[in-house]
């Protein structure tokens, strides 16, 4: 837990659900233990997505669907979502999700490992979802860069790992040490990279959210003065 769970509580008392489809899905997927997205990162998208109006998502981690949906209910009409899955026992359900919901036209579902569907993508996205394997991110990084338009925005989910970020390499469990020295190169290397603007988030089980510069490198976008001319 890394925010009081009374301020979760209560934050998650204020809000207001989703469509009926989606509502259901959670509940199933909890019912089930499939791990979704929480609460308040499903409110943080849906502001996310208000304000960028993305027209090309991907999204890499589908579990049942329940995200993929999100983005779709909550994004422009006429979006279209990539998302990625490879563990099949999954993929039929999230398909059936899809056409519960009503998306199976605006979601493509692509089956298989990550690394290698990435590597096979041209089309550039306005905004990426990343919810996957979290010791595979800094590995799927360069690929998903190549495919984040400049002006994009790349979402990270569950990237505080229940506060185990900030324990010393030594507290964590053995079995967990591996992700855990990932997502700190992972985290490094968004805070770093001279091409991203990046904020880690205290939210649900810690967000990071990255834009892409319109100018790579150490270049930032033109500035323009208040008389017109550039500076």
């Amino acid at each position: 837990m890394i925010v009081d769970e009374r301020m979760i509580t209560y934050i998650n008392s204020l809000d207001r659900g989703n469509t009926p489809v989606l509502d259901q899905i959670e509940k199933e997927a909890l019912d089930k233990d499939v791990p979704i997205i929480r609460r308040e990162m499903q409110s943080f998208l849906k502001v996310l997505l208000s304000m960028k109006q993305p027209k090309n998502i991907l999204e890499v981690g589908t579990a049942v669907g329940f995200s993929a949906i999100l983005l779709c209910e909550y994004g422009p009409k006429d979006c279209s979502v990539t998302t990625i899955e490879k563990y099949e026992k999954r993929i039929p359900i999230a398909k059936e999700n899809f056409k519960r919901a009503g998306k199976e036209r605006q979601i493509t579902l692509m089956e298989g490992d990550a690394m290698e569907i990435l590597k096979m993508l041209s089309q550039p996205y306005d905004f990426i979802f990343m919810d996957a394997a979290k010791g595979q991110y800094i590995h799927f990084f360069p690929e998903v860069m190549r495919l984040l338009k400049p002006g994009g925005v790349l979402v990270s989910d569950n990237v505080l790992q229940d506060g185990d970020i900030i324990q010393s390499h030594f507290a964590v469990e053995r079995r967990n040490r591996t992700i855990y020295k990932r997502m700190r190169e992972y985290l490094y290397e968004l805070k770093h990279n001279k091409q991203l603007i990046t904020s880690i988030i205290p939210i649900g089980d810690g967000a990071a959210v990255s834009m892409k510069r319109e100018i790579g490198g150490n270049d930032e976008k033109t500035r323009v003065t208040d008389t017109g001319k550039q500076s």
